[in-house]
């Protein structure tokens, strides 16, 4: 009897990989049999598909053999995202829908009992994975919501079916029974598909400013080499000292994203279901609570999914009370610092996610908050102490670039009119401090391709440039303050970012010395 052949995709990781949904009729005992490596939900499509048909008054073959192949058969399937191409592969093989118009298509939808297409999860990496492959276009039919997320690649034919009926309405036999072009856009919605277009990116950044923060212009000026190099960040002090307000406005410092960056970003919060068209554009900040196991950091579960760190993609993933988290979950930020990605290895299943974003922490000297404090008196012991300050291991602390004390401001500063004593910095609000970081950014990438914080090996002595007696003064300071190999290095991209916000070709003395100032000193004794 009939055979069709319907394509579609099935996630694994970060991956969007090829599936071909193959329907076979036969003469026989009427039965229903997906095969496949099909996990419960994607069984269950069984009952939705032929309560779909019926109620869209389209004919269930009832008195055939029907069998349903998920190629290929090794890849595991999940979701409800094949309820769409089965359903089209039943109506394809049993006539009722031309199958040579399939072609050049791909599929994925879940299906309502009455009929209604609902969307499916990472819509967005399918067609970013279309895209990527090259090759003749390939058009999407995809149900709402998911369909404006496909959209966003540039150029992708992405169309939008509302209901069954409107797919089997654009692919219905044609009167002389032969393949056609791709549907026209419908002027209408319900009626047929309609062809999604990309919205325009938002261009300006709505969140707090960076002005609204009283002095600290120690604090602000970390934060600007953080941005512009794109380095990790520390902060630690006292209650109140203004540790979160600063990190909060931290991502109005960042430079707009590249188009493949939104792409990339967009479409890991896609694999979660968590992407919204209004934040199209715009770096994510992620902010879990400490008590965030490490699986919701870096990912994991059956199937694999993204973690905090994935979904902070070229974002920010600010960890408030870092020493408060599980120690797991704070070592297993370790590789995806160095690498930018995570990868998570389960029995049967090996899962990729980016990871490159960039950590800003925040934590307390003590366990009462106040050791060192000029204003309120520590009442812990050096013990205490040393062992709140442990739970971040050396290995994680020399992997942050930036180490800052931030110290709480007097409060004459805070009132209404009044400016700091000492004096400020020229630019204090985030415009244009993100002016300068842009700056700064574009001058990195114009110069090796990369941030700063990305230099490696050869391509670090070849564009760190430095100036005259840096080298002698670099090893005089890595001598005294017991540098670990990984710290000199960081030191080194720390001072090429702050030579960068001085429009410097070469990396001088006083850039040396500022970017010595945030690494942690360990004295030799």
């Amino acid at each position: 009897m009939g055979l069709s052949l319907v394509q579609s995709r099935v996630l694994l990781g970060f991956e969007a990989l090829p599936v071909t949904v193959e329907v076979h009729l036969a003469n026989g005992l009427p039965s229903f049999t997906l095969v496949g490596l099909a996990e419960v939900e994607v069984k269950e499509a069984r009952e939705r598909v032929r309560s779909a048909l019926q109620n869209a008054g389209l004919e269930f073959p009832h008195n055939k053999r029907i069998t349903v192949n998920l190629a290929p058969a090794d890849l595991p399937k999940d979701s409800g995202r094949f309820d769409l191409p089965i359903a089209l592969g039943l109506l394809a093989a049993s006539e009722q829908i031309d199958p040579a118009r399939l072609a050049g298509h791909e599929f994925a939808g879940e299906l309502s009992l009455s009929g209604e297409l609902r969307p499916v999860s990472g819509a967005l990496a399918m067609s970013l994975a279309l895209h990527r492959q090259g090759g003749a276009p390939v058009q999407l039919v995809l149900p709402p919501g998911s369909a404006e997320e496909a959209a966003l690649v540039p150029d992708m034919p992405v169309w939008r079916a509302n209901h069954l009926l409107d797919v089997v309405q654009a692919f219905a036999w044609t009167p002389n029974d032969g393949p056609t072009d791709a549907p026209e856009d419908a002027p209408e919605p319900g009626t047929g598909l309609v062809r999604v277009h990309a919205p325009a990116r938002s261009q300006t950044f709505t969140g707090p400013d960076l002005s609204e923060v009283r002095g600290q212009a120690a604090a602000k000026r970390a934060l600007e080499i953080a941005a512009a190099g794109q380095h990790s960040l520390l902060m630690s002090g006292p209650p109140g000292s203004g540790k979160s307000m600063l990190a909060q406005r931290f991502a109005g410092l960042l430079p707009e994203m590249s188009l493949d960056e939104a792409l990339e970003s967009a479409a890991v919060a896609s694999l979660e279901g968590r992407f919204n068209l209004s934040d199209w554009g715009r770096r994510p900040t992620r902010q879990p609570h400490h008590t965030a196991s490490a699986v919701a950091l870096v990912g994991g579960g059956s199937p694999p999914r993204p973690g905090e760190i994935s979904l902070a993609h070229h974002g920010v993933l600010f960890l408030d009370e870092m020493p408060e988290f599980p120690r797991a979950a704070l070592e297993a930020l370790r590789e995806p610092l160095e690498t930018g990605e995570i990868t998570i290895s389960r029995a049967g299943r090996r899962a990729n996610f980016p990871a490159r974003f960039l950590l800003l922490g925040a934590m307390n000297p003590c366990p009462c908050g106040y050791h060192g404090s000029t204003v309120r008196a520590c009442r812990c012991s050096p013990e205490q102490i040393a062992r709140y300050q442990g739970r971040l291991s050396g290995p994680l602390l020399d992997r942050i670039d930036l180490h800052l004390e931030v110290t709480a401001v007097p409060a004459l500063e805070l009132l209404p009119g009044t400016g700091a004593t000492s004096p400020a910095p020229a630019a204090t609000d985030s415009a244009e401090l993100r002016a300068r970081v842009a700056a700064a950014r574009a001058r990195a990438l114009r110069r090796q391709g990369c941030p700063n914080r990305d230099l490696q090996g050869q391509a670090l002595d070849k564009h760190l440039q430095l100036g005259e007696g840096v080298a002698g003064l670099l090893q005089a300071m890595s001598r005294q303050w017991a540098w670990s190999a990984r710290g000199v290095h960081r030191v080194l991209r720390v001072a090429r970012s702050v030579a960068d916000l001085a429009d410097s070709d070469t990396v001088q003395a006083e850039h040396l010395a500022e970017a010595a100032q945030y690494r942690p000193l360990v004295v030799r004794r």
